[in-house]
């Protein structure tokens, strides 16, 4: 699809009531007008395929064309997962019932897929043998419909435990993983994944960018949930960026635990590192897949793998102060 289709096809589907509530937060931040910023925004549909929450996200409204080139936009994004990876495949991914039993050398946790079939028994000894659990619906993404559950949950049983799942519209149950304690000095309400991507590229084969997804009080790390994320440097294992969030806020301590994010030590990095690029090559055909890894005492595991994934974290504007996005990075794997 050329810029100016996907521009028309964007165009007719823009939610203008957001959009107008955007250049409103936008008129603040930046002291230009309105109708300056509507411009703006339009222009860079044309010429970037920028969404107006691309255009908030990386604050294009601060740069210059050259900067604006490197941004990678949701029409970059998308003719990327487009071309690297064939729909036909999503589902290994898509589906956490697949992913689980794919990747299970890698993911140590028990879990129960949960439909009309789930074994009663397996689901009893599944609930006996742990104090909490983790629901999530078969599919979805941006950590829509994950539940935890207590033994307060099932004390009326397995079966009447199983209905409650199905009407919370639950597809998977999930032994809850434990976190290395030096992951949870940063957030300890939730579980502060990797997204790690891998990429493999007509020009060379590795992972194109790493960042640190940081809860910020709630269950889930992720940043539709009010998480923040900072950038890895790739080698070391250290965060190299303050903490964003998906609102413009910047954070150079958690504001919970006050620990320090710039600086901050992954442990087991290259473990997880290894994991992905070995795990990426189960299907060779998916050529471009964004890994959410947690860390445990015992190494890194799996979340799950994203076969269409998210472009938002890659270009919050805190992680490049300079205004060159990440787009020449995935120029060294890619043309685009």
């Amino acid at each position: 699809m050329n810029r100016l289709k996907y521009f028309w096809h964007r165009l007719v589907r823009m939610d203008w009531k957001a959009m107008w509530k955007t250049t409103g937060l936008l008129k603040k931040r930046s002291g230009k007008g309105r109708l300056w910023l509507m411009c703006d925004m339009l222009k860079c549909a044309v010429k970037y395929n920028a969404g107006y929450i691309d255009y908030k996200i990386a604050q294009m409204y601060k740069l210059n064309d050259e900067q604006r080139k490197t941004v990678i936009t949701r029409g970059i994004s998308n003719e990327i997962v487009r071309r690297m990876n064939p729909k036909e495949y999503w589902h290994l991914f898509d589906d956490k019932a697949q992913f689980n039993e794919l990747f299970k050398e890698w993911i140590p946790r028990k879990w129960l897929l949960i439909n009309g079939e789930t074994d009663k028994e397996a689901l009893f000894n599944l609930c006996r043998s742990n104090d909490k659990l983790i629901g999530k619906p078969l599919e979805g993404s941006s950590g829509q419909g994950i539940l935890k559950y207590t033994e307060e949950d099932w004390k009326d049983g397995a079966e009447a435990f199983l209905e409650r799942l199905k009407a919370d519209g639950i597809g998977i149950l999930e032994e809850i993983v434990v976190q290395h304690p030096k992951m949870a000095s940063l957030c300890p309400t939730s579980v502060n994944t990797c997204r790690i991507a891998t990429l493999f590229g007509d020009k060379q084969e590795g992972i194109v960018y790493a960042f640190l997804r940081i809860g910020n009080g709630k269950v889930m790390d992720n940043v539709d949930c009010g998480g923040m994320a900072a950038r890895i440097d790739l080698e070391t294992g250290k965060l190299l960026t303050v903490g964003a969030d998906k609102q413009g806020n910047t954070y150079i301590k958690h504001p919970m635990t006050n620990t320090s994010i710039i600086g901050f030590q992954i442990p087991y990095w290259n473990e997880a590192k290894e994991m992905c690029m070995k795990a990426a090559l189960k299907v060779p055909q998916m050529r471009f897949i964004a890994w959410d890894v947690a860390i445990t005492e015992k190494g890194p595991t799996f979340i799950e793998g994203n076969s269409f994934p998210s472009h938002a974290i890659p270009q919050f504007a805190a992680h490049y102060p300079d205004g060159i996005g990440i787009l020449p990075e995935f120029r060294k794997f890619i043309d685009i």
